[in-house]
């Protein structure tokens, strides 16, 4: 998604006729709005790898033999207490260390803690993620993110309601950017594969909101459920309404590769 904010910035103005580009000119801060976007882009980033990431860790516990689980070269270290079949909930630790570059080229420290009400199949379970010096690269994470299984739907896919409160990225700089979300994930592809997270695919629906470092606000909806890859990592298709600051009801499409500005629709790379 980061590589469509250079085209966003161009037809923003490009679209608008004379009098919007003089009002967009005149507003404070422009700018602001336009980092915003930016920034969106990079922390929903984050939080969508966060709930990869999770529910990995939550299905490699269900399949482990031992209560800590040593990783490997790319891999965190996992505690589960209590360690047995029957009781919840449990209590998940998964553990960077210092600093550990894993499976996606991505390094990551610090720990996260999952708590598990039930298994990460089981209709009505809920896991909850919290966050103690985590990093990804060098960015901090804070807040709560809990995944609920809603159960299977008419085709027979799981899906999880995820909310995500208080959410906080800071940056190397000490700047701040804040992110809610409120979504459905239906787990569509690799659920028969559950140790290995790389060729899941899922859908995703919701709305997602916060305030950038300067301050700006950004809500962002799913119009049409955006369908994510792993590996490689990208959007398959989907139509997103974004607002930041000044620019209102911005069209993302995945699938015909278009953004549309003001009525008017262009082409982009994705």
């Amino acid at each position: 998604m980061k590589k469509l904010i250079v085209p966003i910035l161009a037809l923003l103005f490009i679209a608008c006729d004379q009098e919007d580009v003089d009002d967009v000119k005149n507003a404070a801060n422009p700018d602001d709005s336009i980092e915003a976007v930016r920034e969106y882009a990079f922390v929903n980033q984050i939080f969508q790898d966060i709930g990869n990431n999770t529910g990995d860790a939550v299905l490699t516990s269900e399949n482990s033999q031992t209560s800590k689980i040593s990783g490997a070269k790319n891999s965190p270290d996992i505690t589960i207490e209590p360690f047995d079949l029957i009781s919840f909930p449990k209590t998940i630790t998964v553990d960077f260390g210092e600093g550990l570059l894993c499976e996606d080229g991505i390094t990551r420290k610090g720990i996260v803690t999952i708590v598990s009400t039930n298994w990460y199949r089981q209709e009505g379970s809920v896991h909850t993620s919290t966050f103690e010096n985590y990093y990804h690269e060098d960015y901090k994470v804070e807040g709560t993110h809990v995944a609920e299984n809603l159960g299977e739907n008419a085709d027979g896919f799981l899906e999880y309601g995820v909310t995500i409160n208080d959410g906080k990225i800071t940056t190397e700089t000490g700047e701040s950017i804040q992110y809610n979300e409120d979504s459905m994930r239906t787990w569509v592809s690799g659920f028969d594969t559950p140790l290995h997270i790389w060729d899941d695919e899922y859908l995703l629906d919701g709305k997602q909101s916060g305030e950038s470092s300067k301050g700006v606000d950004y809500t962002l909806t799913v119009d049409e459920s955006l369908h994510f890859v792993l590996l490689p990592r990208q959007v398959k298709s989907g139509i997103l309404s974004l607002d930041v600051g000044l620019f209102k009801d911005i069209k993302l499409d995945y699938a015909d590769k278009t953004i549309t500005v003001l009525g008017t629709t262009y082409p982009f790379v994705d």
